[in-house]
């Protein structure tokens, strides 16, 4: 599974998904959004205010359409609010955050109802990917870190990985409650490859509570709309090219729903990537058959979760599982450049 950094590392982690087609700017262009606020009059009718802040270790964006400008810059501010407040209770990096009082003890009560809830649905995703999705893979990845980060080059050796292993099963994660339990000592969580998802779609459902339907929430690559861009227009997100080349594989078009992408470019621990920030939790390796993953679903979390399942899983496996899921799409995209698309997979004619 994948130690996305969310929180909390490299900036811009996985600007994977760029947002395209703002004020009629091309799929291909570059989409910059001002660090402080911007509000253009879009017709009569529509305003349009987006904003970028530096929130959980990478870019947060959002783009609102709505009538009344003060109205879409409150909604936003407290949008903003609820990303910062989320991001410090589901890190694992902070000491003082209750998801790493949980990893140093092994065991944590009267957990915040939002850990509860990710670690929860973080363990149906272990389930529904037949072990594919593991939030307990961090013991591997503090490894890497340990063995590969900085100018280390001293890789871990098959016999560490199988000692680790053994602490590596999400099933051995006792949820009961409001309180979480390691069946071995030294296990791990990460909620890296979910919580921003989850983060993403807490904001945009405050967003709409708030009388802002129309809206887009980038946070570096999780990507969560709703409603539509103006008029009658959908969003449009473009998948950009693994490889860092100039074009863009595909892009999509969405009104209510969610993108997110997985990579191996994103995050990796030696020249080679042969280690990186995406692990199997079979064999604690990095899997090396595709370069990235990009799931459509319902929501930021479904989408986050299961581009890190199909990832591990590889082209042809994961292609043919997202066929089996209702409302969930997805774009594979190999080593060797070659695609894999799931049948419902509609691309924008642009």
């Amino acid at each position: 599974m994948k130690d996305m950094d969310l929180m909390f590392h490299r900036l811009d982690r996985r600007s994977f998904l760029k947002l395209s087609g703002l004020l009629g700017m091309s799929a291909a262009a570059t989409t910059l959004i001002p660090s402080a606020a911007e509000a253009v009059r879009f017709n009569k009718q529509t305003m349009m205010v987006s904003e970028r802040r530096l929130i959980m270790g990478t870019y947060v964006s959002m783009t609102l359409f709505h009538p009344v400008k003060d109205q879409a810059e409150e909604a936003m501010e407290q949008a903003f609010q609820e990303i910062d407040r989320l991001a410090g209770i589901l890190t694992r990096y902070d000491r003082s955050s209750a998801v790493a009082f949980l990893n140093k003890e092994g065991y944590a009560r009267d957990l915040p109802p939002e850990v509860i809830r990710v670690v929860s649905r973080a363990l149906h995703y272990h389930k529904l990917t037949y072990g594919a999705f593991d939030i307990t893979v961090k013991p591997v990845v503090d490894l890497f870190r340990q063995k590969l980060g900085g100018d280390k080059k001293d890789r871990p050796t098959e016999q560490e990985l199988k000692a680790l292993l053994k602490l590596v099963d999400a099933g051995k994660v006792g949820l009961h409650d409001r309180s979480i339990r390691f069946v071995e000592s030294g296990m791990g969580i990460t909620l890296d490859g979910i919580a921003k998802g989850f983060i993403v779609d807490q904001a945009s459902e405050l967003l709409a509570s708030r009388g802002v339907e129309n809206h887009l929430i980038d946070a570096g690559g999780d990507i969560r709309t709703r409603g539509k861009k103006e008029g009658e227009k959908p969003w449009t997100v473009a998948v950009q090219d693994p490889l860092k080349r100039s074009q863009y594989p595909d892009m999509v078009q969405m009104k209510d729903g969610a993108i997110a992408t997985s990579g191996n470019y994103e995050i990796y621990f030696d020249r080679e990537k042969m280690f990186h920030h995406i692990v199997n939790p079979k064999t604690g390796l990095s899997p090396h058959l595709a370069s990235s993953v990009s799931v459509t679903a319902r929501t930021a979390m479904e989408a986050d979760a299961l581009s890190t399942g199909v990832f591990v899983m590889g082209p042809g496996e994961g292609t043919e599982f997202i066929n089996g899921l209702p409302s969930c799409e997805c774009l594979v995209i190999s080593r060797n450049g070659s695609q894999s698309k799931s049948r419902g997979w509609k691309s924008a004619a642009i």
